[in-house]
């Protein structure tokens, strides 16, 4: 998955789509999911990073990951790898 090139986030954890006009704010880990995101890494490698930062279980944080994942999508903020090559 990629973010999409037009969705701009500040540090703060604000996103903004300039297509559709949409800002979204997220928390900290947010912020860090994404910019793993960003720097296209594998869901298994930010599922690795954030649990190893982070104190909490792996069922937990894959259903919240999955979710968070899940509002991206729906929001059209990140795209697919096979939709970039389309």
């Amino acid at each position: 998955m990629k973010l999409r090139k037009n969705v701009a986030i500040s540090e703060a954890g604000l996103l903004f789509n300039p297509v559709t006009g949409e800002s979204f704010s997220v928390n900290p880990i947010g912020v860090e999911i994404i910019t793993l995101i960003r720097e296209e890494k594998t869901a298994d490698q930010i599922n690795h990073d954030i649990l190893e930062k982070y104190s909490t279980d792996k069922a937990t944080f894959e259903k919240d990951y999955h979710d968070f994942i899940g509002i991206l999508y729906h929001h059209n903020l990140i795209e697919r790898y096979e939709e970039t090559k389309a």
